[in-house]
């Protein structure tokens, strides 16, 4: 079964979507939609690989949202426009019943979130959120060293995330009650991962605005018990600034160390002897948006009832979130 796959929003991401589909024989993109608001052709990473111009070139371009979802050779459909039109974008393609990949922030409010959750499993389609950092291979790496403790428990952990303010759609980018900020746009990626390594924080702290936020996670009860998670996110004002995605995670026999742009990236440092772990090796190549996409692929050619990542997943990320912004007083 060829999965056929239609991509609604031409920006950065649906660029970066359409690129990871083209590189899957699983599937076929056969249209694609925009309504004339590209977000952007660049943003903090190189994703989307050499050739996506080619690529667009050759997709047939679907003069409205509603011609794109009459076809019958489309079962999947990315949505990767501004958070602020997504319920309304899944909601149609749910109805249609089309299969879904939404890219995060789904949306602003946990409850939108649940009720699309809902209104998937009705429609028996799968619907879900792109939240990437739990495919992106070294990042699933760590979450499953934690889950399984191969280095022992973890005692602490930190993140940052850090780039500089977008210079594309800064009326949506900047506006928080679009975008929800790089609290919602950025750390969200964290405070996601956060979730998918560790499980639900029992308490939430954090300090700064809605641009640039440093949260804490601690946790009483379950195997993390006693953990204190950091995680910094936010967009420098400077343009120069080059991103920055880290991470590191202490625990009794090992620390485990993530640095993008390093080589290694991944590494583990055990008795202060540094272990590189190698990607192609230890983890398998490409981008966490090409694993996404084939986890989601092989869902739905499995006939799964549940997507890899759920709607109402993200409902609870938006939930962490919210709890945040309630610290912050913003």
């Amino acid at each position: 079964m060829t999965v056929g796959v239609g991509i609604v929003g031409l920006g950065f991401m649906g660029r970066t979507h359409l690129g990871a589909y083209a590189a899957n024989a699983a599937c076929e993109v056969r249209a694609a939609f925009d309504q004339g608001r590209r977000s952007a052709t660049a943003g903090n990473l190189i994703t989307a690989g050499d050739g996506v111009d080619e690529l667009l070139a050759r997709v047939p371009l679907a003069a409205t949202l509603d011609e794109l979802l009459a076809r019958e050779d489309i079962d999947l459909v990315s949505i990767c426009t501004p958070t602020d039109t997504h319920v309304d974008l899944v909601r149609a393609a749910i109805r249609a019943g089309k299969h879904v990949l939404v890219e995060k922030p789904t949306a602003l409010d946990a409850d939108a979130i649940d009720a699309l959750d809902a209104e998937a499993r009705a429609a028996g389609v799968l619907a879900m959120p792109a939240h990437c950092m739990r495919f992106w291979p070294a990042w699933a790496w760590m979450a499953e060293a934690v889950r399984t403790q191969r280095f022992g428990s973890a005692l602490r952990a930190s993140f940052r995330r850090l780039g500089a303010r977008p210079a594309w759609s800064q009326d949506f980018y900047l506006d928080p009650t679009r975008s929800g900020g790089a609290v919602v746009d950025l750390h969200i990626h964290d405070a996601d991962f956060v979730r998918f390594a560790f499980g639900e924080p029992g308490s939430v702290d954090a300090h700064g605005t809605r641009m640039h936020v440093t949260a804490r996670y601690g946790f009483a009860e379950g195997p993390h018990a006693g953990l204190l998670v950091e995680a910094e996110g936010g967009w420098m004002d400077d343009p120069a600034f080059a991103f920055m995605m880290v991470a590191s995670i202490e625990c009794e026999r090992g620390v485990i160390d993530f640095r993008l742009g390093r080589d290694p990236e991944l590494l583990v440092l055990v008795d202060g002897e540094p272990q590189a772990i190698v990607a192609g090796r230890d983890y398998p190549l490409g981008t966490g948006y090409d694993h996404e996409i084939a986890a989601l692929l092989a869902a739905i050619r499995a006939g799964k009832d549940a997507a890899p990542v759920t709607l109402a997943d993200a409902a609870r990320t938006q939930r962490l979130l919210d709890r945040e912004i309630a610290r912050l007083g913003a």
